[in-house]
């Protein structure tokens, strides 16, 4: 009985515990894969701002400028770029902010 348990215990362990650890990593690095998409986004929202200003003499009025005349493209169903207008010459104020249910 005792060489049966000493076999038969860190089978169970390894049965059940590899699972829970996995699933902990998987959801961990899928939160992280989230957040570093929201950052990429919106690092490329402003290079195409600054870009806009460099070409142009003035950082453009709204979001939709960039997208139609500059390649920004964003998933609008994971998350809203929150983009604030200040002036020609002040860099606006951006923000990629996640939708709920897509993190």
């Amino acid at each position: 009985m005792r060489h049966l348990l000493r076999f038969l215990l860190p089978a169970v362990v390894l049965v059940v515990g590899l699972p829970l650890c996995l699933g902990a990593l998987s959801q961990t690095l899928g939160d992280r894969a989230a957040a570093e998409s929201l950052s990429l986004v919106e690092e490329n929202v402003r290079r195409a701002a600054v870009q806009c200003y460099a070409l142009e003499g003035a950082y453009p009025q709204d979001f939709d400028y960039l997208a139609e005349r500059y390649g920004v493209a964003v998933d609008e169903s994971r998350c809203r770029v929150d983009y604030i207008y200040i002036g020609s010459n002040l860099m606006p104020d951006i923000t990629v902010v996640p939708l709920e249910g897509s993190a």
